[in-house]
Protein backbone atom coordinates (compact mmCIF):
# COMPACT_ATOMS: atom_id res chain seq x y z
CA UNK A 1 0.00 0.00 0.00
CA UNK A 2 1.59 3.29 -1.12
CA UNK A 3 1.59 6.54 0.87
CA UNK A 4 -1.23 8.04 -1.21
CA UNK A 5 -3.51 5.07 -0.53
CA UNK A 6 -2.60 5.20 3.16
CA UNK A 7 -3.49 8.90 3.24
CA UNK A 8 -6.91 8.19 1.69
CA UNK A 9 -7.67 5.43 4.19
CA UNK A 10 -6.55 7.68 7.05
CA UNK A 11 -8.94 10.44 5.94
CA UNK A 12 -11.79 7.96 5.61
CA UNK A 13 -11.01 6.45 8.99
CA UNK A 14 -11.07 9.90 10.62
CA UNK A 15 -14.50 10.46 9.06
CA UNK A 16 -15.85 7.08 10.16
CA UNK A 17 -14.33 7.41 13.64
CA UNK A 18 -16.88 10.11 14.47
CA UNK A 19 -19.36 7.26 14.80
CA UNK A 20 -17.08 4.97 16.85
CA UNK A 21 -19.82 3.82 19.24
CA UNK A 22 -21.94 2.54 16.36
CA UNK A 23 -18.83 1.04 14.77
CA UNK A 24 -17.94 -0.80 17.99
CA UNK A 25 -21.42 -2.35 18.22
CA UNK A 26 -21.16 -3.30 14.54
CA UNK A 27 -17.87 -5.11 15.20
CA UNK A 28 -19.50 -7.03 18.04
CA UNK A 29 -22.32 -8.19 15.76
CA UNK A 30 -19.74 -9.21 13.14
CA UNK A 31 -17.92 -11.25 15.79
CA UNK A 32 -21.22 -12.92 16.67
CA UNK A 33 -21.74 -13.83 13.01
CA UNK A 34 -18.21 -15.28 12.83
CA UNK A 35 -18.79 -17.45 15.90
CA UNK A 36 -22.01 -18.88 14.46
CA UNK A 37 -19.97 -20.03 11.45
CA UNK A 38 -17.82 -22.16 13.76
CA UNK A 39 -20.78 -23.49 15.73
CA UNK A 40 -22.51 -25.02 12.71
CA UNK A 41 -19.80 -27.59 11.68
CA UNK A 42 -19.37 -28.50 15.37
CA UNK A 43 -23.09 -29.31 15.67
CA UNK A 44 -22.94 -31.23 12.40
CA UNK A 45 -19.98 -33.32 13.58
CA UNK A 46 -21.72 -34.04 16.89
CA UNK A 47 -24.78 -35.24 14.97
CA UNK A 48 -22.73 -37.64 12.81
CA UNK A 49 -20.85 -39.13 15.75
CA UNK A 50 -23.75 -39.35 18.21
CA UNK A 51 -27.02 -39.06 16.31
CA UNK A 52 -26.89 -42.30 14.36
CA UNK A 53 -25.64 -44.80 16.99
CA UNK A 54 -29.06 -45.70 18.35
CA UNK A 55 -27.93 -44.94 21.90
CA UNK A 56 -29.26 -41.39 22.17
CA UNK A 57 -31.97 -40.33 24.63
CA UNK A 58 -35.08 -38.24 23.95
CA UNK A 59 -33.26 -35.22 25.36
CA UNK A 60 -30.37 -35.75 22.94
CA UNK A 61 -32.77 -35.76 19.99
CA UNK A 62 -33.81 -32.20 20.80
CA UNK A 63 -30.28 -30.88 21.22
CA UNK A 64 -29.53 -30.82 17.50
CA UNK A 65 -32.62 -28.96 16.14
CA UNK A 66 -32.58 -26.51 19.06
CA UNK A 67 -28.89 -25.81 18.46
CA UNK A 68 -29.37 -25.33 14.70
CA UNK A 69 -32.35 -23.01 15.17
CA UNK A 70 -30.51 -21.04 17.86
CA UNK A 71 -27.45 -20.65 15.62
CA UNK A 72 -29.50 -19.27 12.74
CA UNK A 73 -31.59 -16.99 14.98
CA UNK A 74 -28.41 -15.53 16.46
CA UNK A 75 -26.85 -15.29 13.01
CA UNK A 76 -29.96 -13.53 11.63
CA UNK A 77 -29.98 -10.99 14.47
CA UNK A 78 -26.26 -10.28 14.05
CA UNK A 79 -26.49 -10.02 10.25
CA UNK A 80 -29.49 -7.67 10.37
CA UNK A 81 -27.89 -5.48 13.04
CA UNK A 82 -24.63 -5.33 11.08
CA UNK A 83 -26.42 -4.29 7.89
CA UNK A 84 -28.53 -1.67 9.67
CA UNK A 85 -25.64 -0.11 11.59
CA UNK A 86 -23.33 -0.10 8.56
CA UNK A 87 -26.03 1.61 6.52
CA UNK A 88 -26.45 4.16 9.32
CA UNK A 89 -22.70 4.88 9.40
CA UNK A 90 -22.16 5.00 5.64
CA UNK A 91 -25.19 7.20 4.89
CA UNK A 92 -23.86 9.67 7.46
CA UNK A 93 -20.46 9.48 5.79
CA UNK A 94 -22.06 10.05 2.37
CA UNK A 95 -23.93 13.10 3.65
CA UNK A 96 -20.72 14.47 5.20
CA UNK A 97 -18.71 14.01 1.99
CA UNK A 98 -21.39 15.61 -0.18
CA UNK A 99 -21.77 18.48 2.28
CA UNK A 100 -17.99 19.09 2.24
CA UNK A 101 -17.90 19.12 -1.58
CA UNK A 102 -20.95 21.40 -1.81
CA UNK A 103 -19.50 23.79 0.78
CA UNK A 104 -16.30 23.93 -1.26
CA UNK A 105 -18.30 24.69 -4.41
CA UNK A 106 -19.67 27.77 -2.65
CA UNK A 107 -16.22 29.07 -1.71
CA UNK A 108 -13.95 28.32 -4.69
CA UNK A 109 -12.86 31.19 -6.98
CA UNK A 110 -14.84 31.90 -10.14
CA UNK A 111 -12.07 30.52 -12.38
CA UNK A 112 -12.64 27.08 -10.82
CA UNK A 113 -15.85 26.84 -12.84
CA UNK A 114 -13.93 27.63 -16.01
CA UNK A 115 -11.73 24.54 -15.58
CA UNK A 116 -14.34 22.17 -14.12
CA UNK A 117 -17.53 21.45 -16.04
CA UNK A 118 -20.87 21.36 -14.22
CA UNK A 119 -21.31 17.73 -15.31
CA UNK A 120 -17.98 16.83 -13.71
CA UNK A 121 -18.97 18.52 -10.44
CA UNK A 122 -22.38 16.83 -10.39
CA UNK A 123 -20.74 13.47 -11.11
CA UNK A 124 -18.31 13.94 -8.21
CA UNK A 125 -21.02 14.88 -5.71
CA UNK A 126 -23.58 12.26 -6.74
CA UNK A 127 -21.65 9.28 -8.14
CA UNK A 128 -18.05 9.37 -6.97
CA UNK A 129 -18.94 10.13 -3.34
CA UNK A 130 -21.32 7.16 -3.50
CA UNK A 131 -18.45 4.98 -4.79
CA UNK A 132 -16.35 5.88 -1.76
CA UNK A 133 -19.15 5.02 0.63
CA UNK A 134 -19.76 1.69 -1.11
CA UNK A 135 -16.05 0.93 -0.73
CA UNK A 136 -16.15 1.79 2.98
CA UNK A 137 -19.27 -0.31 3.53
CA UNK A 138 -17.98 -3.34 1.65
CA UNK A 139 -14.49 -2.97 3.10
CA UNK A 140 -15.58 -2.82 6.72
CA UNK A 141 -18.06 -5.67 6.38
CA UNK A 142 -15.73 -7.86 4.36
CA UNK A 143 -12.48 -7.07 6.11
CA UNK A 144 -13.99 -7.31 9.59
CA UNK A 145 -16.76 -9.88 9.38
CA UNK A 146 -15.14 -12.17 6.81
CA UNK A 147 -11.69 -11.81 8.36
CA UNK A 148 -13.14 -12.69 11.76
CA UNK A 149 -14.93 -15.64 10.15
CA UNK A 150 -11.69 -16.81 8.52
CA UNK A 151 -9.81 -16.50 11.83
CA UNK A 152 -12.55 -18.36 13.73
CA UNK A 153 -12.78 -21.15 11.16
CA UNK A 154 -8.99 -21.44 10.84
CA UNK A 155 -8.68 -21.66 14.64
CA UNK A 156 -11.33 -24.34 14.67
CA UNK A 157 -9.55 -26.25 11.88
CA UNK A 158 -6.20 -26.12 13.72
CA UNK A 159 -7.92 -27.33 16.86
CA UNK A 160 -9.55 -30.26 15.09
CA UNK A 161 -6.66 -31.27 12.81
CA UNK A 162 -3.60 -29.05 12.47
CA UNK A 163 -1.94 -31.29 9.88
CA UNK A 164 -4.82 -30.97 7.41
CA UNK A 165 -5.13 -27.27 8.17
CA UNK A 166 -1.63 -26.59 6.90
CA UNK A 167 -2.88 -27.45 3.41
CA UNK A 168 -5.60 -24.84 3.78
CA UNK A 169 -3.14 -22.19 4.93
CA UNK A 170 -1.36 -22.40 1.57
CA UNK A 171 -4.46 -20.82 -0.01
CA UNK A 172 -4.04 -17.47 1.73
CA UNK A 173 -0.66 -16.29 0.33
CA UNK A 174 -1.61 -17.58 -3.13
CA UNK A 175 -4.82 -15.56 -3.07
CA UNK A 176 -2.96 -12.49 -1.76
CA UNK A 177 -0.49 -12.70 -4.66
CA UNK A 178 -3.40 -13.03 -7.11
CA UNK A 179 -5.18 -9.98 -5.69
CA UNK A 180 -2.04 -7.88 -5.77
CA UNK A 181 -1.37 -8.76 -9.41
CA UNK A 182 -4.66 -7.31 -10.63
CA UNK A 183 -4.86 -4.30 -8.25
CA UNK A 184 -2.71 -1.95 -10.34
CA UNK A 185 -4.69 -2.61 -13.52
CA UNK A 186 -7.99 -2.21 -11.70
CA UNK A 187 -6.92 1.17 -10.28
CA UNK A 188 -6.12 2.54 -13.73
CA UNK A 189 -9.29 1.12 -15.28
CA UNK A 190 -11.45 2.62 -12.53
CA UNK A 191 -9.83 6.04 -12.92
CA UNK A 192 -10.58 5.94 -16.65
CA UNK A 193 -14.12 4.75 -15.96
CA UNK A 194 -14.81 7.63 -13.54
CA UNK A 195 -13.41 10.13 -16.04
CA UNK A 196 -15.64 8.87 -18.86
CA UNK A 197 -18.61 8.75 -16.48
CA UNK A 198 -18.06 12.46 -15.79
CA UNK A 199 -17.92 13.15 -19.53
CA UNK A 200 -21.19 11.26 -20.03
CA UNK A 201 -22.83 13.24 -17.23
CA UNK A 202 -21.66 16.43 -18.92
CA UNK A 203 -23.27 15.40 -22.23
CA UNK A 204 -26.56 14.69 -20.46
CA UNK A 205 -26.42 18.00 -18.54
CA UNK A 206 -25.67 20.00 -21.70
CA UNK A 207 -28.41 18.26 -23.67
CA UNK A 208 -30.95 18.98 -20.93
CA UNK A 209 -29.93 22.63 -20.69
CA UNK A 210 -29.76 23.24 -24.44
CA UNK A 211 -32.86 21.30 -25.54
CA UNK A 212 -34.33 24.26 -27.45
CA UNK A 213 -31.10 24.99 -29.34
CA UNK A 214 -30.78 21.29 -30.22
CA UNK A 215 -34.26 21.24 -31.73
CA UNK A 216 -33.96 24.53 -33.61
CA UNK A 217 -30.61 23.66 -35.17
CA UNK A 218 -31.37 19.98 -35.72
CA UNK A 219 -28.66 18.70 -33.41
CA UNK A 220 -30.49 15.55 -32.29
CA UNK A 221 -28.40 13.19 -34.40
CA UNK A 222 -25.14 14.86 -33.36
CA UNK A 223 -26.06 14.72 -29.66
CA UNK A 224 -27.17 11.09 -29.99
CA UNK A 225 -23.83 10.19 -31.59
CA UNK A 226 -21.98 12.06 -28.86
CA UNK A 227 -23.95 10.26 -26.17
CA UNK A 228 -23.54 6.84 -27.82
CA UNK A 229 -19.77 7.34 -28.16
CA UNK A 230 -19.33 8.19 -24.47
CA UNK A 231 -21.78 5.49 -23.43
CA UNK A 232 -19.96 2.83 -25.44
CA UNK A 233 -16.59 4.01 -24.16
CA UNK A 234 -17.88 3.71 -20.60
CA UNK A 235 -19.19 0.23 -21.34
CA UNK A 236 -15.76 -0.75 -22.66
CA UNK A 237 -14.07 0.23 -19.41
CA UNK A 238 -16.78 -1.53 -17.40
CA UNK A 239 -16.19 -4.76 -19.35
CA UNK A 240 -12.41 -4.52 -18.95
CA UNK A 241 -12.90 -4.01 -15.22
CA UNK A 242 -15.30 -6.96 -15.09
CA UNK A 243 -12.74 -9.21 -16.79
CA UNK A 244 -10.03 -8.17 -14.34
CA UNK A 245 -12.27 -8.71 -11.30
CA UNK A 246 -14.07 -11.84 -12.50
CA UNK A 247 -10.84 -13.62 -13.41
CA UNK A 248 -9.90 -13.83 -9.73
CA UNK A 249 -12.99 -15.90 -8.86
CA UNK A 250 -12.37 -19.03 -11.01
CA UNK A 251 -8.67 -19.00 -10.15
CA UNK A 252 -9.53 -18.80 -6.45
CA UNK A 253 -12.05 -21.62 -6.80
CA UNK A 254 -9.53 -23.81 -8.63
CA UNK A 255 -6.99 -23.26 -5.85
CA UNK A 256 -9.66 -24.09 -3.28
CA UNK A 257 -10.69 -27.23 -5.17
CA UNK A 258 -7.10 -28.45 -5.23
CA UNK A 259 -6.80 -27.82 -1.50
CA UNK A 260 -10.08 -29.65 -0.77
CA UNK A 261 -9.02 -32.62 -2.91
CA UNK A 262 -5.71 -32.91 -1.05
CA UNK A 263 -7.44 -32.59 2.34
CA UNK A 264 -9.95 -35.32 1.46
CA UNK A 265 -7.15 -37.62 0.35
CA UNK A 266 -5.18 -37.04 3.56
CA UNK A 267 -8.28 -37.33 5.73
CA UNK A 268 -9.18 -40.70 4.20
CA UNK A 269 -5.62 -41.85 4.89
CA UNK A 270 -5.97 -40.72 8.53
CA UNK A 271 -9.33 -42.45 8.85
CA UNK A 272 -7.80 -45.77 7.77
CA UNK A 273 -5.29 -45.55 10.62
CA UNK A 274 -8.01 -44.50 13.11
CA UNK A 275 -6.51 -41.04 13.60
CA UNK A 276 -9.87 -39.35 12.96
CA UNK A 277 -13.57 -40.18 13.23
CA UNK A 278 -16.29 -39.73 10.63
CA UNK A 279 -17.76 -36.88 12.66
CA UNK A 280 -14.41 -35.12 12.92
CA UNK A 281 -13.87 -35.54 9.20
CA UNK A 282 -17.33 -34.08 8.44
CA UNK A 283 -16.64 -31.19 10.85
CA UNK A 284 -13.35 -30.45 9.15
CA UNK A 285 -14.69 -30.63 5.58
CA UNK A 286 -17.76 -28.55 6.49
CA UNK A 287 -15.62 -25.88 8.15
CA UNK A 288 -13.21 -25.88 5.24
CA UNK A 289 -15.98 -25.51 2.67
CA UNK A 290 -17.49 -22.71 4.77
CA UNK A 291 -14.07 -21.07 4.72
CA UNK A 292 -14.23 -20.71 0.93
CA UNK A 293 -17.03 -18.13 0.99
CA UNK A 294 -15.31 -15.52 3.21
CA UNK A 295 -12.03 -16.13 1.36
CA UNK A 296 -13.83 -15.45 -1.93
CA UNK A 297 -15.33 -12.28 -0.46
CA UNK A 298 -11.88 -11.11 0.56
CA UNK A 299 -10.55 -11.83 -2.95
CA UNK A 300 -13.49 -10.02 -4.57
CA UNK A 301 -12.94 -7.00 -2.31
CA UNK A 302 -10.24 -5.75 -4.65
CA UNK A 303 -12.76 -4.52 -7.25
CA UNK A 304 -14.81 -2.15 -5.06
CA UNK A 305 -11.65 -1.11 -3.21
CA UNK A 306 -9.98 0.10 -6.39
CA UNK A 307 -13.18 1.80 -7.59
CA UNK A 308 -13.48 3.56 -4.27
CA UNK A 309 -9.84 4.64 -4.20
CA UNK A 310 -10.10 6.05 -7.73
CA UNK A 311 -13.25 7.96 -6.72
CA UNK A 312 -11.58 9.15 -3.51
CA UNK A 313 -8.80 10.78 -5.51
CA UNK A 314 -11.34 12.91 -7.36
CA UNK A 315 -13.54 13.65 -4.33
CA UNK A 316 -10.71 14.67 -2.02
CA UNK A 317 -9.08 16.73 -4.79
CA UNK A 318 -12.32 18.71 -5.04
CA UNK A 319 -12.67 19.01 -1.25
CA UNK A 320 -9.06 20.23 -1.07
CA UNK A 321 -9.52 22.79 -3.86
CA UNK A 322 -8.25 26.19 -2.81
CA UNK A 323 -11.00 28.56 -1.74
CA UNK A 324 -11.19 32.31 -2.37
CA UNK A 325 -8.52 34.27 -0.55
CA UNK A 326 -10.27 36.27 2.14
CA UNK A 327 -8.09 38.04 4.70
CA UNK A 328 -9.92 41.35 4.87
CA UNK A 329 -11.99 42.87 7.66
CA UNK A 330 -15.69 43.56 7.81
CA UNK A 331 -16.97 47.04 7.08
CA UNK A 332 -18.47 48.62 10.18
CA UNK A 333 -20.93 50.76 8.21
CA UNK A 334 -22.65 50.86 4.87
CA UNK A 335 -20.31 52.03 2.11
CA UNK A 336 -20.77 55.45 0.51
CA UNK A 337 -19.92 53.94 -2.87
CA UNK A 338 -16.80 55.73 -4.11
CA UNK A 339 -14.85 53.41 -6.44
CA UNK A 340 -11.30 54.06 -7.65
CA UNK A 341 -9.36 51.98 -10.15
CA UNK A 342 -5.64 52.76 -9.78
CA UNK A 343 -3.37 51.50 -12.60
CA UNK A 344 -5.41 48.27 -12.60
CA UNK A 345 -4.14 45.46 -14.81
CA UNK A 346 -5.67 42.01 -15.17
CA UNK A 347 -5.02 38.90 -17.26
CA UNK A 348 -7.20 35.81 -17.18
CA UNK A 349 -5.45 32.64 -15.93
CA UNK A 350 -3.87 30.78 -18.82
CA UNK A 351 -4.06 33.80 -21.16
CA UNK A 352 -1.17 35.96 -22.34
CA UNK A 353 -2.99 39.06 -23.56
CA UNK A 354 -4.15 41.45 -20.85
CA UNK A 355 -7.91 41.79 -20.44
CA UNK A 356 -7.40 45.15 -18.71
CA UNK A 357 -4.34 47.37 -18.95
CA UNK A 358 -3.55 50.36 -16.71
CA UNK A 359 -7.14 51.31 -15.88
CA UNK A 360 -7.36 54.60 -13.98
CA UNK A 361 -10.92 55.61 -13.14
CA UNK A 362 -12.56 57.37 -10.20
CA UNK A 363 -16.32 56.97 -9.71
CA UNK A 364 -17.97 59.24 -7.17
CA UNK A 365 -20.74 58.06 -4.80
CA UNK A 366 -24.10 58.11 -6.58
CA UNK A 367 -22.55 58.49 -10.02
CA UNK A 368 -23.78 56.39 -12.94
CA UNK A 369 -20.97 55.27 -15.23
CA UNK A 370 -21.73 53.41 -18.44
CA UNK A 371 -19.13 51.07 -19.95
CA UNK A 372 -19.34 50.71 -23.73
CA UNK A 373 -17.19 49.31 -26.50
CA UNK A 374 -16.86 46.41 -28.88
CA UNK A 375 -17.04 42.82 -27.57
CA UNK A 376 -13.81 41.80 -25.86
CA UNK A 377 -13.00 45.37 -24.91
CA UNK A 378 -12.92 44.62 -21.16
CA UNK A 379 -16.33 45.83 -19.92
CA UNK A 380 -17.31 42.61 -18.12
CA UNK A 381 -13.76 42.08 -16.87
CA UNK A 382 -13.81 45.52 -15.26
CA UNK A 383 -17.08 45.05 -13.37
CA UNK A 384 -16.09 41.50 -12.29
CA UNK A 385 -13.16 42.98 -10.39
CA UNK A 386 -15.49 45.06 -8.18
CA UNK A 387 -17.02 42.11 -6.24
CA UNK A 388 -13.59 40.41 -6.43
CA UNK A 389 -14.70 37.58 -8.65
CA UNK A 390 -11.18 38.10 -9.94
CA UNK A 391 -8.20 39.89 -8.40
CA UNK A 392 -6.06 42.41 -10.35
CA UNK A 393 -2.56 41.32 -11.28
CA UNK A 394 -1.26 44.77 -10.44
CA UNK A 395 -2.59 48.12 -9.38
CA UNK A 396 -5.48 48.40 -6.95
CA UNK A 397 -9.20 49.05 -6.57
CA UNK A 398 -10.45 51.19 -3.69
CA UNK A 399 -13.87 51.46 -2.08
CA UNK A 400 -14.26 54.69 -0.13
CA UNK A 401 -10.46 54.99 -0.10
CA UNK A 402 -9.93 51.47 1.22
CA UNK A 403 -8.36 48.68 -0.85
CA UNK A 404 -10.76 45.88 -1.71
CA UNK A 405 -8.06 43.44 -0.53
CA UNK A 406 -8.53 44.81 3.00
CA UNK A 407 -12.30 44.20 3.00
CA UNK A 408 -13.75 40.77 3.70
CA UNK A 409 -15.51 39.18 0.74
CA UNK A 410 -18.89 38.87 2.46
CA UNK A 411 -18.72 42.47 3.67
CA UNK A 412 -17.71 43.74 0.22
CA UNK A 413 -20.43 41.81 -1.58
CA UNK A 414 -23.02 43.06 0.91
CA UNK A 415 -22.46 46.48 -0.70
CA UNK A 416 -23.20 45.29 -4.24
CA UNK A 417 -26.33 44.30 -6.17
CA UNK A 418 -26.08 42.90 -9.68
CA UNK A 419 -28.48 42.27 -12.54
CA UNK A 420 -26.85 40.32 -15.33
CA UNK A 421 -27.78 39.83 -18.95
CA UNK A 422 -28.14 36.10 -18.30
CA UNK A 423 -30.72 36.07 -15.52
CA UNK A 424 -30.25 33.41 -12.85
CA UNK A 425 -33.32 32.45 -10.82
CA UNK A 426 -33.99 29.56 -8.46
CA UNK A 427 -36.68 26.88 -8.40
CA UNK A 428 -38.49 28.53 -5.52
CA UNK A 429 -41.27 31.03 -4.91
CA UNK A 430 -41.40 34.57 -6.31
CA UNK A 431 -40.93 35.96 -2.80
CA UNK A 432 -37.93 33.70 -2.08
CA UNK A 433 -36.24 34.81 -5.31
CA UNK A 434 -36.76 38.49 -4.52
CA UNK A 435 -35.47 38.18 -0.94
CA UNK A 436 -32.73 35.70 -1.90
CA UNK A 437 -29.92 35.64 0.66
CA UNK A 438 -31.99 37.30 3.41
CA UNK A 439 -32.42 34.93 6.36
CA UNK A 440 -35.41 36.98 7.60
CA UNK A 441 -37.32 38.24 4.56
CA UNK A 442 -39.27 41.48 4.98
CA UNK A 443 -42.73 41.20 3.39
CA UNK A 444 -43.08 45.00 3.14
CA UNK A 445 -39.77 45.34 1.27
CA UNK A 446 -40.72 42.46 -1.02
CA UNK A 447 -44.01 44.16 -1.91
CA UNK A 448 -42.19 47.46 -2.53
CA UNK A 449 -39.66 45.70 -4.80
CA UNK A 450 -42.48 44.05 -6.76
CA UNK A 451 -44.13 47.43 -7.29
CA UNK A 452 -40.87 49.19 -8.24
CA UNK A 453 -40.06 46.47 -10.80
CA UNK A 454 -43.57 46.73 -12.31
CA UNK A 455 -44.40 43.14 -11.37
CA UNK A 456 -47.63 43.87 -9.45
CA UNK A 457 -50.03 42.72 -12.17
CA UNK A 458 -47.87 39.71 -12.99
CA UNK A 459 -47.89 38.56 -9.37
CA UNK A 460 -51.64 39.16 -9.03
CA UNK A 461 -52.29 36.89 -12.01
CA UNK A 462 -50.24 34.05 -10.50
CA UNK A 463 -52.19 31.22 -8.81
CA UNK A 464 -50.44 31.61 -5.44
CA UNK A 465 -49.26 35.20 -5.73
CA UNK A 466 -45.84 35.74 -4.20
CA UNK A 467 -45.76 32.10 -3.08
CA UNK A 468 -46.00 30.80 -6.66
CA UNK A 469 -43.20 28.41 -7.63
CA UNK A 470 -41.44 29.69 -10.77
CA UNK A 471 -39.69 26.47 -11.89
CA UNK A 472 -36.12 25.77 -12.90
CA UNK A 473 -34.46 29.15 -13.57
CA UNK A 474 -37.90 30.76 -13.79
CA UNK A 475 -39.06 28.60 -16.72
CA UNK A 476 -42.71 29.36 -15.92
CA UNK A 477 -42.12 33.08 -16.52
CA UNK A 478 -41.61 34.99 -19.75
CA UNK A 479 -38.22 36.48 -20.55
CA UNK A 480 -39.35 39.96 -19.56
CA UNK A 481 -40.86 38.72 -16.30
CA UNK A 482 -37.65 36.90 -15.42
CA UNK A 483 -35.65 40.08 -16.06
CA UNK A 484 -37.98 42.16 -13.92
CA UNK A 485 -37.82 39.59 -11.13
CA UNK A 486 -34.02 39.87 -11.15
CA UNK A 487 -34.36 43.65 -10.97
CA UNK A 488 -36.77 43.29 -8.05
CA UNK A 489 -34.12 41.21 -6.28
CA UNK A 490 -31.59 44.02 -6.74
CA UNK A 491 -34.13 46.60 -5.54
CA UNK A 492 -34.83 44.53 -2.43
CA UNK A 493 -31.14 44.30 -1.52
CA UNK A 494 -30.85 48.11 -1.49
CA UNK A 495 -27.04 48.05 -1.87
CA UNK A 496 -25.00 51.26 -2.37
CA UNK A 497 -23.29 49.86 -5.50
CA UNK A 498 -25.30 48.58 -8.45
CA UNK A 499 -23.98 46.65 -11.45
CA UNK A 500 -26.27 46.40 -14.47
CA UNK A 501 -25.32 44.25 -17.46
CA UNK A 502 -27.96 45.01 -20.12
CA UNK A 503 -30.63 44.75 -17.42
CA UNK A 504 -33.43 45.64 -19.85
CA UNK A 505 -32.26 43.53 -22.78
CA UNK A 506 -35.04 40.93 -22.53
CA UNK A 507 -37.94 43.35 -22.20
CA UNK A 508 -40.46 44.48 -24.76
CA UNK A 509 -40.71 48.22 -25.49
CA UNK A 510 -43.52 48.91 -23.02
CA UNK A 511 -41.94 46.90 -20.20
CA UNK A 512 -38.55 48.42 -20.96
CA UNK A 513 -39.88 51.94 -20.45
CA UNK A 514 -41.54 50.92 -17.20
CA UNK A 515 -38.52 49.12 -15.83
CA UNK A 516 -36.12 51.82 -17.04
CA UNK A 517 -38.14 54.28 -14.99
CA UNK A 518 -37.83 51.93 -12.00
CA UNK A 519 -34.10 51.63 -12.61
CA UNK A 520 -33.75 55.40 -12.80
CA UNK A 521 -35.34 55.63 -9.37
CA UNK A 522 -33.24 52.74 -8.09
CA UNK A 523 -29.99 54.30 -9.30
CA UNK A 524 -30.59 57.58 -7.48
CA UNK A 525 -28.02 57.88 -4.71
CA UNK A 526 -26.25 54.69 -5.76
CA UNK A 527 -22.96 54.18 -7.52
CA UNK A 528 -23.98 52.40 -10.70
CA UNK A 529 -21.88 50.61 -13.30
CA UNK A 530 -23.85 49.94 -16.47
CA UNK A 531 -22.59 47.64 -19.22
CA UNK A 532 -24.46 48.78 -22.29
CA UNK A 533 -24.65 47.47 -25.81
CA UNK A 534 -27.69 49.52 -26.79
CA UNK A 535 -26.34 53.03 -26.49
CA UNK A 536 -29.80 54.58 -26.30
CA UNK A 537 -30.19 53.19 -22.76
CA UNK A 538 -27.21 55.09 -21.33
CA UNK A 539 -27.55 58.56 -22.85
CA UNK A 540 -28.35 60.03 -19.44
CA UNK A 541 -25.39 58.41 -17.65
CA UNK A 542 -23.18 60.75 -15.62
CA UNK A 543 -20.23 59.59 -17.66
CA UNK A 544 -19.59 57.12 -20.44
CA UNK A 545 -16.33 55.14 -20.47
CA UNK A 546 -15.32 53.69 -23.83
CA UNK A 547 -13.12 50.60 -23.62
CA UNK A 548 -11.10 49.02 -26.43
CA UNK A 549 -8.63 46.15 -26.10
CA UNK A 550 -8.62 46.47 -22.33
CA UNK A 551 -7.85 50.20 -22.25
CA UNK A 552 -9.90 53.33 -21.64
CA UNK A 553 -9.91 55.28 -24.90
CA UNK A 554 -12.58 57.91 -24.14
CA UNK A 555 -14.48 59.33 -21.17
CA UNK A 556 -17.25 61.90 -21.18
CA UNK A 557 -20.98 62.53 -21.29
CA UNK A 558 -23.08 61.40 -24.24
CA UNK A 559 -23.07 64.92 -25.73
CA UNK A 560 -19.33 65.41 -25.18
CA UNK A 561 -18.41 62.13 -26.84
CA UNK A 562 -20.67 62.77 -29.82
CA UNK A 563 -19.11 66.18 -30.25
CA UNK A 564 -15.65 64.63 -30.08
CA UNK A 565 -16.62 62.52 -33.10
CA UNK A 566 -14.27 59.63 -32.31
CA UNK A 567 -14.77 56.01 -31.11
CA UNK A 568 -18.08 56.49 -29.26
CA UNK A 569 -19.55 58.60 -32.06
CA UNK A 570 -18.68 55.88 -34.58
CA UNK A 571 -20.33 53.20 -32.40
CA UNK A 572 -23.42 55.40 -32.04
CA UNK A 573 -23.69 55.97 -35.80
CA UNK A 574 -23.29 52.24 -36.48
CA UNK A 575 -26.24 51.43 -34.19
CA UNK A 576 -28.53 54.11 -35.61
CA UNK A 577 -27.42 53.98 -39.22
CA UNK A 578 -30.54 52.07 -40.13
Amino acid sequence: MNKFTQAIFLRLWLSVRQHKKMLFVTLLTMLGTALTEVAFPRVFGYLIDNGFKGEHTTLALWKIPVAIISIFVLRGICTFTTSYLMSWITTRLLNDLRAQIFAKMLSVPVQFYHSESSGRIINTIMFEAQQIVEMVKVSIITLCRDSLTVIALMSFLFWRNWKLTLVTVVLIPLMAALVRSVSKRLRKLNQNQLEVNGELTQVIEETTRAHQVIRIFGGQRYEQKRFDAKNEKLRGYVMKTTVAVASTTPITQILAAVAVAIVIMLAVAQAKTGATSVGNFVEFITAMLMLLTPLKHLADLNGPMQRGLAAAESVFAMIDAKGEHDSGQRLTAKAQGKLEFVATCFTYPGQQQEALSSINLCIQPGETVALVGMSGGGKTSLVNLVPRFYVPDSGDILLDGRSLKDISLSSLRDQIAMVGQNVILFDDTVAANIAYGDASPDATRIAAAVKAAYLTEVVQDMPDGLQTMIGDNGMRLSGGQRQRLAIARAIYKNAPILILDEATSALDSESERAVQAALDTLMLGRTTLVIAHRLSTIERASRIVVLAEGRIVEIGTHAQLLAKDAVYANLYRLQFAA
